[in-house]
């Protein structure tokens, strides 16, 4: 049994809180191997006596305002480090430029160790304990998360924890015969029990890596991969999985970070006859990863990274007297707000809306116009359905606006992953060119320039409007291009997310303060966004928010309303100016401006808004 004797304070107090919910998801998970269950808690409270003082300091802070993430100060960006600054040590050198961005939460894209050339942009991890030798050190990740906080910047970073490389010291001993360690992935002698589970799995990447089985010449067995053959599936019905990846998880957090990015999270639990997706072992484990988390932790957050439908997102949020994920993904919004680019028609925008703002408001989103990854067309086409669309003909018409194919398009992007046996493509591109900065510059059409820009400032307001944390993709603050040099690179060649995962302009970003530039009109203007958000208690995650009737399938309206102080928001998607029939009988101040306005019939320039405030 498990010497408790030494157990005291803030440990045994959050420990006992949880320790029959604990106890009982893990014996039932496990079959009541209680030999793995101490070990477990064992190594809970050896993360615990190793956390540093400085960020227990921290935990107790934040456990005394446990809502510290929810109110409207946050401000995120996004960010491959090598891409950024180099390394560690040049993101640490490039905090003014973050701080001067008003960030004050940066996610860290994957830079843990992973074989060049089969990463997934580093999402095949061979060592959860090192950085990516060219990127820095772990000491070099301690010290940069160090400096953030004490500029009160929160830290987020990726825990990959699907899958590991095949060259992660697990995979090479199981590749060698060691049953031990075979035991931790899916190995099979022959191919028929991968064949029974490809009836019934869908595969994440058709065209690139088909299947979700890679042989294994070394070990002369079948091995399951979901997503690329050197990524191997990691088995969490083995409980030495989930005890040794949970230990890598706070090894992160005991190294300053203060959100765990759950990635690929829906995939982590395998079962024959299911799809392998969002089976409620995932929630019993994610359900147990916070209360680890609020036991060892609890300063730090849990981000789930559930690129699905809603109906299949919002359960990772848990109950309110079990949660499990503190933050999640509004990735169908982030989809319709392109589909809505490329149709000039707010319906389904709005539809989306509706939903999201009938959830409970302790569910804190994450909003963002792109992420490093591609845009799919995961969109409800049964309501798209009563207007006439069509889901393959549909989705094509959207590639082809947002690559630039369709006639009159501005916008600059590329397919990722297309199939053409199935009519279905993914989408790549910056903000700044979907919008059409960059085809406007090529050009030379001032006009086409003014309404581009004006487009993308429209579409950071919005993401500002919502509730939640407003994330943006490093570079769109200075209205970056797509990286058309990728290409040429052979390691990214063919991987067309790349197209706008190039490295930081910091000639773009010296035209920041210059407002008679495009990259000074839009870092303005979210600076902007930023200050206003800060200042009002109306865009609190505790503020009621509606939609607005607009009589006009052009215009978007938000109604947003906490303690006293009331927004309408309006947001015109079409390439003409439009009027928003709002009907509102107050007096508002145009909250931009400070101009005094009525809310009846509201002018639009295209691709504007209004934010019309009152309190």
């Amino acid at each position: 049994m498990i010497d408790r004797s030494e157990w005291k304070g803030e440990f045994a107090s959050r420990f006992k809180r949880h320790e029959d919910e604990l106890k009982w998801l893990y014996c039932e998970l496990y079959h009541s191997d209680m030999g793995a269950y101490e070990y477990f808690v064992d190594m809970l409270y050896r993360s615990y006596k190793a956390r540093p003082e400085s960020l227990k300091t921290m935990d107790r802070a934040r456990e005394a305002y446990p809502d510290w993430y929810k109110g409207h100060e946050l401000v995120g960006m996004l960010m491959y480090v090598n891409a950024f600054a180099g390394t560690l040590k040049g993101v640490e050198e490039k905090l003014d430029y973050i701080a001067d961005c008003g960030v004050n939460y940066l996610h860290l894209m994957p830079l843990l160790e992973s074989p060049k050339g089969r990463s997934d942009g580093g999402y095949a991890v061979s060592d959860f304990r090192k950085v990516q030798p060219e990127l820095g050190t772990m000491e070099d990740l301690y010290n940069l998360s160090e400096k953030c906080h004490e500029r009160g910047i929160a830290v987020c970073l990726d825990f990959v924890m699907n899958h590991t490389s095949e060259d992660h010291e697990w995979a090479k001993k199981a590749r060698a015969g060691d049953p031990e360690y075979q035991r931790r992935y899916f190995f099979y002698d022959t191919w028929d029990i991968p064949n029974w589970y490809e009836q019934t799995v869908p595969q994440v990447f058709p065209t690139t890596a088909p299947g979700n089985f890679t042989w294994c010449e070394e070990a002369k067995k079948v091995v399951m991969t979901t997503f690329y053959p050197y990524q191997w599936d990691l088995n969490y019905a083995n409980p030495t999985v989930f005890n040794d990846m949970t230990d890598n998880m706070l090894y992160l957090c005991n190294n300053g970070i203060d959100i765990i990015r759950l990635d690929a999270v829906p995939y982590i639990w395998k079962a024959l006859g299911t799809t392998c997706r969002n089976l409620l072992q995932v929630h019993t484990l994610v359900r147990m990863m916070r209360m680890v988390c609020e036991i060892v932790c609890p300063g730090t957050l849990l981000l789930g990274e559930v690129v699905m439908e809603p109906s299949k997102v919002v359960p990772y949020f848990g109950t309110v007297e079990k949660p499990e994920c503190h933050l999640l993904y509004n990735v169908t919004t982030m989809a319709s707000i392109w589909h809505t680019v490329a149709t000039k028609d707010v319906r389904l925008l709005a539809h989306q809306m509706e939903q999201v703002f009938s959830l409970p408001k302790q569910y804190t989103f994450l909003n963002y116009l792109r992420c490093h990854d591609d845009i799919g067309w995961g969109l409800d086409y049964e309501f798209l359905g009563q207007f006439g669309q069509r889901e393959v003909p549909h989705k094509k018409y959207l590639n082809d606006y947002l690559t630039g194919k369709w006639p009159g398009s501005p916008s600059m992007g590329e397919l990722y992953n297309d199939d053409p046996r199935l009519g279905d493509a993914r989408l790549c591109g910056t903000t700044a060119s979907l919008c059409g900065i960059e085809k406007a510059r090529k050009d030379g059409d001032a006009d086409a320039m003014e309404k581009a820009v004006r487009l993308d400032i429209m579409l950071h307001a919005f993401m500002f409007t919502m509730s939640g944390l407003p994330v943006l993709y490093s570079g769109d603050e200075v209205a970056q291009e797509n990286d058309n040099e990728y290409r040429s690179d052979p390691l990214k060649a063919d991987d067309s997310r790349y197209l706008h995962r190039g490295n930081m302009d910091w000639k773009k970003a010296e035209l920041r303060h210059d407002e008679t530039t495009v990259e000074g009109k839009l870092f303005a203007a979210i600076q902007r966004f930023e200050a206003l958000r800060a200042d009002h208690l109306v865009f609190d995650g505790a503020a009621d928010a509606w939609l607005l009737n607009t009589g006009n399938d052009h215009v978007l309206g938000i109604g947003r309303y906490n303690k006293g102080e009331k927004l309408l928001a309006l947001f015109n998607f079409s390439d003409k100016e439009q009027i928003a029939w709002v009907n509102d009988p107050d007096r508002y101040a145009d909250l931009l401006t400070g101009e005094e306005t009525d809310a009846k019939s509201v002018t639009l320039p295209a691709g504007g808004f209004k934010w019309l405030f009152q309190e």
